[in-house]
């Protein structure tokens, strides 16, 4: 199978704008494509998995991958898929991201000997003339046909900012520069991207005629994917000092039996022909191909040593041998304790489990809390410190939340 048709075998395909031209430079690795990061945060999260994922697999196929960091237009902010105005970042804040970007793609793409490129869009964003933007880019764009755009119609009511509205113009731009530097003839992105993507091309046609060579292509369900990165904690980070690989195996283990069959084809670099044996797959099967699953993905992410002992730390838990040396701890001290003991409350607010003493209280209202698997009933429950002189105290929050408390 040639890998355009394993990418929409796979399900990353939603729509291309040429498919009959994508599939030749996919094909025959003459593709040199770009997807962009902006540096919101000082960690990628799995809402990038996907992305970098299809990156690691086009190179492995001979492709020329471009990571554009975002150092301009994360100044300005993406509206897309927003209900409000993202807060704005210090040049160095954007800068450090940047940086801590380029090390974690560095686990899925091969940047040596120009196998692949990481530009950061800042080079020439800041450089830019306010006129000559005017001039040169902005004549190129219709409002009333950005005001028609998907990203821009859902902000229109709540209000959107002159600022936000420039970004599409700022990312056109990108593909403009990265064709004309860097001879980049494709661009990937998620189908909430999908109107910037379109405006970045048609710049190419106008400001080089209708010959040029620029194609665009989206991910299906990337939208979908940047909720993966949510959970009731915050985000699930790739960094493994936000989110260590246990609690990134067990997102992945926890994921929906509806959802399973889909990660595994869409994110793990299995063999198709293995994952279409599991289609079949009910029952205590599924729970087998979430192991699968959260195995893969930890590995590729932390290495496989890091996805050995969370699978070991996990199956722990549900009681099928190995140990608990690796499921998240949480350190109390002297301090944390009034009358030698702490509150269950207390100690689920340290643990970062729960985010208010009201939610702990519902929670252990409803019986959603245990300890050592003994059910909470009484929200004012305290531990005593005594309860420790084994090690440490499990707290479990509804089927699949573990902390291990211990005092140092």
């Amino acid at each position: 199978m040639e890998i355009y048709d394993e990418l929409v075998a796979r399900g990353l395909i939603a729509q291309v704008t040429d498919e009959k031209e994508i599939r030749d430079l996919i094909n025959n690795g003459k593709a040199v494509f770009y997807i962009g990061f902006d540096p919101t945060a000082d960690s990628l999260h799995v809402g990038h998995f996907m992305a970098l994922c299809l990156m690691k697999r086009l190179q492995m196929a001979g492709n020329k991958p471009i990571a554009l960091i975002g150092g301009g237009t994360g100044m300005i902010g993406d509206p897309s898929g927003r209900s409000d105005m993202r807060t704005m970042m210090t040049t160095e804040t954007i800068q450090h991201n940047c940086d801590c970007f380029k090390k974690q793609m560095s686990r899925f793409i091969d940047f040596s000997e120009g196998k692949a490129l990481m530009v950061n869009n800042a080079d020439w964003l800041l450089k830019l003339n306010y006129i000559d933007v005017l001039r040169e880019v902005g004549a190129c764009f219709s409002v009333n046909n950005m005001l028609r755009a998907e990203c821009y119609k859902q902000r229109m009511e709540k209000g959107l900012s002159f600022l936000e509205f420039n970004y599409m113009i700022m990312q056109s731009y990108d593909f403009y520069r990265l064709y004309t530097d860097y001879g980049c003839n494709m661009q990937f992105g998620g189908d909430d991207q999908w109107s910037n993507m379109l405006g970045g091309t048609e710049l190419i046609r106008k400001k080089l005629g209708k010959d040029a060579y620029a194609m665009t292509i989206t991910l299906l369900l990337n939208s979908e994917g940047k909720k993966m990165g949510k959970t009731q904690k915050g985000a699930v980070w790739l960094d493994p000092e936000k989110t260590s690989p246990y609690e990134f195996y067990q997102y992945w283990r926890n994921v929906a039996d509806a959802d399973v069959l889909k990660c595994i084809r869409m994110l793990t670099f299995l063999p198709l022909e293995e994952i279409d044996k599991m289609n079949d797959w009910e029952g205590s099967q599924l729970n087998t191909a979430k192991e699968i699953l959260a195995f893969e993905l930890t590995k590729l992410v932390h290495g496989e040593d890091e996805a050995l002992k969370a699978q070991t730390a996990a199956k722990a838990l549900f009681g099928a041998g190995g140990d608990l040396d690796h499921m998240p701890k949480t350190v109390l001290t002297e301090a944390d304790f009034t009358d030698s003991s702490i509150s269950v409350i207390d100690a689920m607010l340290k643990a970062g489990v729960i985010k208010s003493r009201g939610e702990g209280r519902r929670l252990i209202e409803q019986g959603g809390v245990s300890l050592d698997d003994e059910k909470v009933t009484d929200f004012a429950a305290v531990i005593p410190a005594s309860a420790f002189e084994k090690g440490h105290v499990i707290l479990k929050k509804g089927k699949k939340v573990f902390n291990k408390l211990v005092i140092e």
